[in-house]
């Protein structure tokens, strides 16, 4: 087992949830132990904050108080669920996780960057993703997927917004992108699922061979420094 930790970003209608399951099915095949879990929510007490947050009862508080919610949640997640299963190592694959905050809940706020920089080291402690998946789509195409997938219930707090904001999450998001290539890989989310889910399982098994053989490589120099 190969212990990673890969989150999946993007706007509304990008495809994260389907592409999360088709790879957490790829990786079981080959015989990896994976977790999926999703934000906010993914722990008891993540998921009693979910409703408070998508309903929108939070907005009314105050950004804040908003984020202070989302640091909650986002702590209880990863006490609860993601740093343990990481341990055990395993592959835990979630579907949004901090950029998200960032994206959605400060791109047009007023909210003092130190108190959003403290919230989030509070919440993650020395936890990030070892690997980042943003599937990109145009806003005019994300948005009208979610609204055919809603079709049974109402709009959140978020898919409620206008495109021209969707819009600018999705810049936000390339531009994390590009000032983190390390560890975000945008994703074409156009393509059809297929090559999609080709395309992020390549990218996937490459990362994790070479995570394997850096583990490796300091195991046997760990080796030689102990003789």
């Amino acid at each position: 087992m190969t212990r990673y930790f890969i989150t999946f970003e993007g706007g509304e209608g990008s495809g994260k949830t389907t592409q999360i399951a088709r790879l957490a099915n790829h990786l079981r095949a080959e015989g990896q132990e994976v977790v999926t879990t999703r934000e906010p929510g993914g722990s008891p007490g993540a998921n009693a904050l979910r409703h408070v947050i998508l309903s929108g009862a939070a907005e009314r508080l105050g950004v804040e108080v908003e984020a202070m919610l989302f640091a909650a949640a986002r702590a209880d997640h990863v006490d609860t669920l993601i740093r343990p299963a990481l341990e055990a190592g395993k592959i835990v694959l979630c579907d949004r996780f901090h950029d998200s905050t960032r994206v959605y809940q400060f791109l047009d706020s007023d909210l003092d960057p130190g108190t959003m920089d403290a919230l989030e080291r509070a919440a993650l402690g020395d936890l990030l993703p070892n690997l980042t998946i943003i599937l990109d789509v145009p806003a005019s195409i994300g948005v009208e997927r979610a609204r055919q997938r809603r079709s049974d219930h109402s709009p959140d707090r978020f898919e409620k917004e206008d495109e021209a904001l969707h819009e600018r999450r999705r810049q936000a998001f390339l531009k994390l992108a590009e000032d983190m290539p390390e560890r975000c890989v945008v994703v074409d989310g156009t393509q059809d699922e297929e090559t999609v889910a080709e395309e992020i399982g390549a990218l996937v098994d490459d990362r994790l061979g070479a995570a394997r053989l850096e583990a490796l490589g300091q195991s046997l120099g760990a080796g030689k420094t102990g003789r």
